[in-house]
């Protein structure tokens, strides 16, 4: 009996500050996606990315030109001269789809690049934060089931990250 009577009066004296300790979230894909830092860098991987599919868009059309001249000349070549020219257009074939790959690692990297960046230029700014307002835990949005909005702090970070944070160099 007096063991429960010690656990009890250790519960009221220090369980209450354990449950008042509510871990708070915020979406860090949203902080990705609308931060202006987040912005600035999805709008220059887009237009890289565009610019890049149309101009490799481009040489494809040319690709294709060559490839009707060839076939229209074929009865007039020789057969040497035919085998070589379908081996070079080939060989341009090939080394556009390596283009367009390299595009695509490039871009990925790049944006791999900014996530990271942004991850470490959030991390003080949450850790302060959680400092200023004495909250012990932080997680992600992704992975809460339910929870009240008012233990959302994505708004109040993003404010202080977009002060801090302009833009993401990416070059």
């Amino acid at each position: 009996m007096k063991k429960l009577s010690i656990i009890i009066f250790l519960f009221f004296t220090f369980g209450n500050n354990i449950f008042a300790e509510t871990p708070h979230y915020l979406d860090f894909k949203l902080i990705l996606n609308q931060s202006d830092a987040g912005k600035k860098a999805q709008k220059f991987l887009k237009n890289k990315l565009e610019n890049g599919l149309k101009d490799i868009k481009n040489k494809q059309k040319k690709i294709l030109e060559d490839e009707k001249k060839l076939i229209q000349q074929k009865k007039i070549l020789s057969n040497e001269d035919y085998k070589s020219q379908v081996t070079e257009l080939r060989s341009k074939v090939s080394s556009l789809q390596k283009e367009r790959n390299s595009l695509m690692q490039s871009v990925a990297k790049q944006r791999s690049k900014a996530k990271n960046e942004l991850l470490k230029n959030l991390n003080p700014i949450v850790k302060n934060f959680m400092k200023e307002n004495k909250i012990r835990m932080v997680i992600d949005k992704k992975d809460v089931l339910l929870a009240d909005d008012e233990l959302n702090i994505t708004n109040e970070i993003m404010k202080l990250l977009n002060k801090n944070l302009k833009s993401i160099n990416l070059n």
